[in-house]
């Protein structure tokens, strides 16, 4: 049995050169809005989800990522509506969001 029922990675990696990252899209303080979310909700830690920033997770070209595992789902996302419909179908339901799939 995992640590985490479900565990959210944020690319958050700023790239230095001319190449798509998603940092440019503000990809930090999505990381933090989903994370307070998951807090206040109450459904953080052990036995239920954990949020973190990765590094770079080479798919930036598709617009800001997140990976959930242990599910292996990848989306992109443009707002935070976008994370709204993630957090309350995928982590929450246990649904997933077709719209957003990378």
């Amino acid at each position: 049995m995992s640590y985490y029922a479900q565990h959210v990675f944020f690319c958050t990696n700023m790239r230095t050169d001319s190449r798509a990252c998603c940092q440019s899209h503000d990809a930090q303080a999505m990381r933090d809005y989903i994370k307070a979310r998951v807090k206040s909700e109450k459904l953080a830690g052990p036995g239920a989800i954990r949020v973190n920033n990765a590094g770079c997770l080479d798919r930036c070209g598709l617009g800001p990522v997140l990976v959930i595992y242990p599910e292996e789902t990848w989306y992109r996302y443009d707002s935070k509506e976008d994370l709204d419909e993630i957090f309350e179908k995928h982590l929450k339901q246990q649904k997933v969001v077709d719209r957003l799939l990378i």
